[in-house]
């Protein structure tokens, strides 16, 4: 198992609610069928900070996941600025 961490700064805390409306209306349709998916978490963190987990079964769906969130993120978050995310991924060692 695979997970993938994005954590993005930068955005205006007061859109983060319509953000969350494109994430789980536009992204997360396309998240959720890459094969191997298993879970996706959006996380507001406040002062404009946003993370978001991914889980997969294979890393290769991990990363290609990866290209699916940069992509639409170019294209459907660019107006509100947000910062390069922040990525940490890798393996599962403990799930509990």
């Amino acid at each position: 198992m695979y997970t993938t961490i994005r954590r993005y700064d930068g955005f205006d805390p007061t859109t983060v609610e319509g953000i969350i409306q494109r994430v789980e209306s536009g992204f997360l349709p396309i998240v959720s069928a890459v094969e191997g998916f298993i879970s996706f978490r959006y996380i507001d963190a406040g002062g404009g900070v946003i993370a978001t987990i991914s889980t997969f079964e294979t890393q290769a769906a991990a990363e290609q996941s990866n290209k699916a969130a940069e992509g639409w993120v170019k294209e459907n978050l660019s107006e509100f600025n947000p910062t390069l995310p922040q990525i940490t991924a890798g393996e599962v060692r403990i799930d509990k």
